[in-house]
């Protein structure tokens, strides 16, 4: 590998971290109080899914149990 390919993956990856810093000044950050909202949004939701999953699992099962109890 010679000098020139050593400088040249050094000034891709200035380049790319160069480009990096740029695109995350364009970034809109959420204020504290959206944060806050969302984070609590995501908490319910994922608490009544799993329960509502936890629920339906529970009657398939019974529901298996049962058929398998009328092959025995």
């Amino acid at each position: 590998m010679n000098m020139d390919k050593k400088s040249n993956i050094f000034r891709r990856m200035g380049d790319y971290l160069r480009d990096v810093r740029g695109e995350m000044k364009k970034v809109t950050w959420p204020s504290k109080n959206d944060l806050i909202k969302t984070s609590i949004a995501v908490l319910v939701i994922s608490l009544f899914f799993g329960v509502y999953l936890f629920g339906v699992d529970m009657i398939f099962a019974r529901i298996f149990q049962h058929i398998g109890g009328i092959f025995r």
